[in-house]
């Protein structure tokens, strides 16, 4: 017995759609400035964080670029203030991501 006929037997008043699922997932693209993103490196609370800032876009963009960066590096972080605050020193690594998607980077401090 298959998932069909299982289904079948669970929900028979259920009638199968033969139209074509539509794909929803589509891409959002970032807003790319010509100014450049702050990268820097803090310590907080005798941890190292590094933190990005200088986005001109919207806070949501910014955020998505949070989310992807804290996915991509498998770390944590979080996004408060217009900065993006990633725990660890990630400034090199961030800062190759950032220039992968077409930003422009500058590193302060040390």
């Amino acid at each position: 017995m298959d998932l069909q006929d299982q289904l079948k037997n669970l929900f028979p008043d259920h009638i199968i759609s033969n139209e074509p699922e539509e794909n929803v997932s589509k891409e959002h693209q970032l807003f790319v400035q010509k100014e450049p993103m702050i990268c820097k490196f803090e310590k907080r609370k005798g941890k190292p964080t590094t933190i990005i800032s200088g986005y001109e876009g919207i806070d949501d963009d910014f955020k998505l670029l949070a989310k992807e960066l804290k996915n991509k590096l498998a770390v944590g972080g979080t996004f408060k203030d217009g900065e993006i605050i990633i725990q660890g020193d990630y400034r090199d690594k961030i800062m190759k991501l950032l220039q992968d998607n077409g930003f422009k980077t500058k590193r302060v401090g040390g």
